[in-house]
C-alpha cells in the first residue's frame, strides 16, 4: 500500500492545462515513533528468520494465544504481537510496515509523538481485544495472531477522515483514502461473517479501523470534557484558596486580638500551609 498526495497541498504547486491537478508520488520524511516502530518490527522479524529457535521462543512468549485460559491472560502478549509478522510470508511485514512507513509520518507530525504512539498501539490492542471477544462467545475458533495490521488500518481509518484527500495504492492501482477505507470495511466484514480462512485478521483489521475512526471522531467531545474537568478543577481550586485566606484573615485578626500565644495548633499549621504555598508561588 503506498501513498501520494495531490500537488495543491505542495508549495510550488503547478497546475496543467485546463486546470487539472497534477498528481505526484511522494515519500515522507520520518518521524521519530515510526522510525523506530519500522527498526523494532524489521528487527525482530529478521531475528526470527535467521536465528530461528531464538524465534520461536519470541512468538512462543509474545503472540497472541487464544487455545488457553492461561496465556489469553498474559495481557503483555495485547502490545506484543503487534511487532511480530509472519516469519513464513515476507508479504505480510512488507505491506504492513509500507503503511507504517506512507501514514505514520503524517498522523505524527499532526497529533506529537506523545499521541500518536497510544494511538498506534491503542488500535492494536483494539484489534486484539475483539478477536478475543469473538472467540470468547464461540463464533471463532481458538488460535494465535500476530501482526501490526490493526493498527496499520487504524491509520489508514484515521487518515481517511483527517486528510480526505490522500490516496493510496491498492492492488498497483491509485484509488482515494475514503473509498479505500470504505472498502476495506466491507471486504473484512465479509471474510468475519463468512468466516473466512483469516477471519480473526480480518476482525482485528476491523477493530483497528473502528478504533482509530472512533479516536478521530470522538476529539471534540474528549476536548469538551477535558476542557470541563480542568474548569471544575479549577474553580475547586480557586475555591480553597479564597477559603484558606479568609481562615488566614480569622486567625491574624486573633493574633491582633488576643496575641500569638493563643492559637490553636490547627491555626499553627494554617498559618504554615498559607506560608508555604506563597512561598511556592513566589518560586514559580
Amino acid at each position: 500500500m503506498g501513498l501520494y498526495d495531490r500537488d495543491y497541498t505542495q508549495a510550488g504547486f503547478r497546475s496543467q492545462p485546463h486546470y487539472a491537478p497534477q498528481m505526484r508520488f511522494t515519500f515522507p520524511r520520518l518521524t521519530p515513533v515510526v522510525k523506530w516502530l519500522l527498526i523494532i518490527n524489521i528487527a525482530i522479524f529478521l531475528t526470527a528468520v535467521i536465528v530461528s529457535p531464538v524465534g520461536f521462543y519470541i512468538y512462543e512468549w509474545f503472540q497472541l494465544d487464544t487455545t488457553s485460559l492461561f496465556r489469553a491472560l498474559q495481557f503483555w502478549r495485547l502490545i506484543t504481537y503487534q511487532f511480530l509478522h509472519d516469519p513464513l510470508s515476507i508479504w505480510h511485514i512488507f505491506l504492513n510496515m509500507l503503511g507504517l512507513f506512507f501514514l505514520g509520518p503524517t498522523l505524527e507530525r499532526h497529533w506529537g509523538s506523545r499521541k500518536f504512539l497510544p494511538f498506534y498501539l491503542g488500535c492494536g490492542v483494539a484489534g486484539a481485544l475483539f478477536y478475543y471477544f469473538l472467540v470468547a462467545v464461540g463464533f471463532l475458533p481458538q488460535g494465535i495472531m500476530v501482526g501490526a495490521s490493526g493498527a496499520i488500518l487504524g491509520m489508514l481509518a484515521a487518515c481517511a477522515i483527517l486528510f480526505p484527500h490522500f490516496v493510496v495504492f491498492i492492488a498497483f492501482f491509485p484509488v482515494p483514502i475514503r473509498v479505500a477505507a470504505i472498502g476495506l470495511t466491507f471486504v473484512y466484514l465479509f471474510f468475519v461473517i463468512t468466516r473466512g480462512e483469516n477471519a480473526g485478521g480480518d476482525a482485528a483489521h476491523l477493530a483497528g479501523m473502528a478504533a482509530g475512526a472512533g479516536y478521530v471522531l470522538s476529539r471534540p467531545w474528549r476536548e469538551q470534557l477535558r476542557l470541563k474537568v480542568h474548569s471544575r478543577t479549577w474553580e475547586r481550586r480557586m475555591a480553597a484558596e479564597r477559603n484558606l485566606q479568609m481562615e488566614v484573615d480569622r486567625i491574624l485578626q486573633k493574633v491582633h486580638d488576643q496575641g500569638v500565644h493563643n492559637l490553636t495548633a490547627q491555626e499553627k499549621r494554617t498559618l504554615k500551609k498559607a506560608t508555604e504555598a506563597e512561598q511556592r508561588q513566589h518560586r514559580l
